[in-house]
């Protein structure tokens, strides 16, 4: 009998709320537990799936029962059933048991539906609209990339294609669906109505290997009798000028359409309309679209009723079939772009040179949406950026070829008319407009934010608002770069950077679920991935940027960049306890390893033969050869290629040992012992040899460098013997530099938490806090509302620079805001073990993190007050809990008011010399207790800024 107090609800299926057309044959369901009781451990599950939800409820007729399977585990659980069918959907619905015997009544119904599973499943043929080829650009070398400065030539751009084909609905319909995907971007419309919410459709792929098809629940929108479908199509990724040189044609200069409409009738006959020769092709109001040139309106060239099924299309010309290889489609993975956010404009500013300019207060990626009356022919132009001048006035800060950030509308006259653009997006705050008829007012602008529409798991805040709006930047440029892959910016490159990515995928997977999303672009990463193993720079790796990195590096791939390919997925799993993304991704993993190492071994440094054997020998494990961007963006560097020159050397063997210690810990999981074994003597010896080429007897490292001795602690690079000594050095520096960081990409990630783990807490703070230039305050206090490329974007005599103004890399300190300021930590992946242990000596008077786990939600929160500290806590069932409550003693202790041996839910605790240590069940908790301030608390300017 159920107890009524034990539920399982927020259903997910491939970590999916009800996915539809996804196309993984054996999907895995979690669920979470709900109960008002503490200590909530889960004993036993039972899962049914079946093909209706009628079948569902009467327990008959099923497709799959799990039957009681005794497990606590609540994640991750994979289907057993028979072989799934395509187009078909699925229900299913789980009950669980508890430890003390208690049973749950079954949970709501959900479903998953499946895609186009078969190859010939499709039907539709590829067809191309009437068409010149897209006009494709010389290839420019890196330099001439960052000093064009010329307006681009319209003229080579040209109109994006209407397609239409009108079918017959001869009978009741009970389902439809729209299968879709393109050679460039589109949009559909069926009897005149928009299909779906996705936006850039089917968005940024390596479309030659991994072409995305989308899947539309169109049931509403198909009737009975005379139907339309209509699509619109543009260049977007697949034709158009993207990535830092801004070349077109990265996989082809054609634009095509690929669809299949499947109704199904109320008697159980189908029918299917498919893209072929029958569809029609015509040009229409939009005179070009570019993401990064912008997009063309001409409204008075609008086609009214064009996907409506009375329209005369008798001039319009046949499309043309086509043939292409359809093995490289794929169901679309994890949550589309859409609109995550509308933002009204704060105000119209006349800059000093007399431009119009609208403020939407906030740096994102998006467009616009612009109401106007006016007359017929009226040109209007919007022009985006990021940032002001130093003089208020507006300033293209992103150069290079094709980064116009401008679009142009036409009015149609004759009443109000509202224009947004389809196919593009910008990064900016900033709005120039020009030619807009009548007086320019706020209410006429509204930004629309795109991104991919993840849901938002993290939430921290604390007693200083700098560091507040410090979160905010990190996740407003995290919410405005995911968009399609992870993006290193919105406006200059849109590219996905695989060292800015590796940095940040733990701040990333505390703010948002990314599960789906990165695990879909190390999907590209691992088709990308070279036959010597080399994993891109960029991914997808398309055709630019394949010429640059030739160009620039005689290589496509760098320490710390290539490592991604191990370190993404090392941080999903810990992040999610998902063990399929390591087995997914393993073999991509020993291939990079490979590759490292035969290039370790093989490529030799120039003084090779001046040095004797136990040198020579020492080579083979050391990754000093070659090309790599290094601690790219070091501030104390003249130039970001100097940075990567004076680092380069130390931040390749860094991570070789790194990533090497990763996949044998990533082996052993996976059952790999043999695998583990040899590649914890590979990183042992890669460490010795680090150790013996690069350590001095003091402490100090060759490349005397903050982000140098970071990694070497963090990576345990040398022995425990030495590692006060380097953490010393790296005080020094820190202190010699009046406090100021000077870390790049790849070591400001850990640069906190070796300071914090090596005794040097006190340094830490100073560096968080810090408002001088470089620092994160330094950017806040400036007025960033995102994360800079480099830290002097706007210099400390207020001169703007042409740096991107959001980047998320240098937001990782959000990771450790959250694990030490909070104090929200895990023991085991995936939170199965929470450990709770603020950093009350930080400066601040409270702080709070809150993180929707897969098994519920976790907080942790401190606050002081009138002498006392109250600790709160929040343990979700099916898990458990440790919180260290730092200077107390357990008899001044109580949790909601009860001596804390007596309190419920307690399982045990112990006190050491300075902390209480108490394990938790699942359950909320407020523990109080006088509070004596250790002798590392830290004053802080942050004292004077609380709420």
């Amino acid at each position: 009998m159920a107890l009524g107090d034990l539920e399982a609800e927020q259903l997910l299926c491939e970590s999916m709320v009800n996915p539809v057309g996804i196309d993984i044959r054996v999907p895995r369901f979690s669920w979470q537990l709900k109960s008002v009781r503490r200590g909530v451990l889960q004993a036993a599950y039972r899962i049914m799936v079946a093909d209706t939800e009628e079948k569902l409820w009467q327990g008959t007729g099923l497709i799959w029962d799990s039957g009681k399977v005794h497990s606590d585990e609540s994640v991750f659980c994979a289907y057993e059933g028979e072989p799934l069918l395509s187009g078909k959907r699925y229900y299913w619905r789980v009950k669980v048991w508890d430890r003390t015997g208690a049973e749950s009544e079954w949970s709501t119904a959900s479903y998953w539906e499946t895609g186009l599973l078969q190859r010939e499943d499709w039907k539709a043929l590829w067809i191309e609209p009437i068409q010149e080829p897209v006009v494709e650009d010389p290839v420019l070398s890196l330099r001439e990339a960052l000093q064009y400065n010329k307006p681009t030539d319209t003229s080579i751009l040209h109109p994006c294609p209407l397609l239409r084909k009108s079918f017959f609905i001869s009978s009741t319909v009970r389902k439809a669906r729209l299968y879709a995907t393109a050679h460039g971007t589109y949009m559909f419309q069926i009897n005149g109505q928009k299909v779906g919410n996705q936006e850039l459709a089917p968005e940024f792929t390596s479309y030659d290997r991994y072409l995305q098809y989308q899947t539309y629940e169109v049931t509403d929108l198909v009737k009975n009798g005379a139907n339309a479908i209509g699509a619109i199509l543009s260049d977007g990724w697949y034709a158009g000028r993207i990535g830092l040189s801004g070349n077109s044609c990265q996989y082809g200069d054609r634009l095509g359409l690929l669809f299949q409409l499947e109704v199904e009738y109320e008697d159980g006959t189908q029918e299917i309309v498919v893209s072929d020769h029958e569809v029609k092709c015509s040009t229409g109001h939009l005179i070009y679209s570019d993401q990064f040139i912008g997009e063309k309106v001409d409204a008075r060239r609008i086609k009214d009723g064009w996907t409506l099924p009375d329209y005369d299309d008798s001039g319009w010309e046949p499309a043309q079939e086509t043939h292409f290889d359809i093995s490289n489609l794929v169901a679309h993975y994890g949550e589309p772009v859409r609109v995550a956010g509308k933002l009204p404009a704060v105000q119209v500013i006349t800059t000093p040179k007399g431009e119009t300019v609208v403020d939407f207060g906030q740096v994102i990626a998006g467009r616009v949406s612009m109401r106007v009356e006016g007359p017929e022919g009226t040109e209007i132009i919007l022009e985006h950026s990021e940032v002001l001048d130093e003089h208020g006035n507006f300033l293209n800060n992103i150069m290079g070829r094709h980064k116009d950030q401008k679009d142009m509308y036409i009015l149609r006259g004759g009443g109000p008319e509202t224009f947004e653009p389809v196919f593009t997006f910008h990064g900016f705050r900033y709005v120039k407009v020009t030619g807009y008829p009548g007086t320019v007012r706020s209410e006429h602008f509204t930004a629309m934010v795109l991104s991919s529409d993840m849901r938002y798991t993290g939430f921290f805040e604390c007693s200083d608002e700098r560091i507040n709006r410090l979160q905010q930047n990190i996740v407003w440029s995290q919410k405005t770069n995911l968009l399609s892959i992870p993006m290193d910016c919105p406006q200059r490159e849109r590219a996905g950077w695989t060292g800015d990515i590796q940095v940040f995928a733990p701040t990333a997977a505390f703010n948002m679920d990314v599960l789906v999303f990165l695990t879909r672009w190390l999907r590209n990463l691992a088709l990308e991935q070279l036959p010597n193993g080399e994993v891109p720079n960029v991914v997808p790796y398309h055709k630019s940027f394949r010429h640059i990195g030739h160009t620039l590096m005689g290589k496509d791939s760098s320490a710390g960049w290539g490592d991604a390919v191990i370190i993404v997925p090392w941080a999903l799993y810990q992040a999610y306890g998902d063990v399929r993304v390591l087995e997914e991704f393993y073999d991509s993993m020993v291939r990079w390893i490979s590759y490292v190492r035969q290039t370790a071994e093989n490529e030799l440094p120039d003084n090779y033969d001046q040095m004797d054997d136990v040198q020579k020998e020492r080579q083979k494990y050391l990754w000093n050869t070659g090309f790599h961007f290094g601690d790219w963006l070091m501030p104390s560097a003249s130039s970001p290629t100097e940075s990567a020159m004076r680092t380069k050397e130390v931040v390749a063997t860094s991570f070789y040992a790194y990533s090497t210690a990763l996949l044998s810990e990533t082996a052993a999981i996976l059952g790999k012992h043999p695998d583990a074994e040899a590649y914890s003597d590979l990183s042992r010896r890669i460490r010795q040899a680090y150790a013996e080429e690069y350590l001095q007897d003091d402490g100090t490292l060759s490349a005397h460098f903050q982000g140098a001795y970071v990694l070497a602690l963090q990576f345990g690079l040398v022995s425990e013997e030495a590692r006060g000594q380097v953490a010393d050095q790296l005080a020094r520096l820190i202190e010699g530099n009046g406090y100021r960081l000077d870390t790049g990409f790849v070591s400001v990630p850990f640069l906190l938490d070796v300071l914090c783990k090596y005794g040097k807490r006190d340094i830490a703070y100073k560096l968080l806090y810090q408002t001088e230039c470089p620092s994160w305050l330094y950017e806040v206090e400036r007025g960033a509302t995102t994360i800079w490329e480099s830290w002097s974007a706007i210099k400390p005599d207020g001169t703007v620079s042409s740096m991107s103004f959001n980047h998320y890399a240098f937001g990782c300190v959000g990771d450790w805001l959250y694990r030490e300021i909070a104090g929200l930590r895990k023991e085991q992946a995936g939170y199965k073990k929470i450990n709770i242990r603020p950093a009350v000596d930080c400066g601040l008077s409270y702080a709070s993190a809150k993180y929707e786990s897969r098994y519920g939600t976790i907080v942790s929160g401190w606050s002081k007050q009138g002498g006392q500290l109250i600790v709160t806590a929040v343990i979700p069932p099916n898990t458990t809990g440790t919180v260290v409550l730092p200077n107390a003693k357990h008899v001044t202790v109580k949790e909601s008011g009860t001596p804390l041996n007596e309190a419920a839910g307690v399982i045990s605790y112990h006190q050491n010399e300075f902390d209480v240590s108490v394990q938790l069940g699942s359950g909320s908790y407020r523990f109080t207790y006088d509070y004596q301030p250790g002798s590392a608390e830290t004053p802080s300017p942050a004292a004077s800024r609380k709420k």
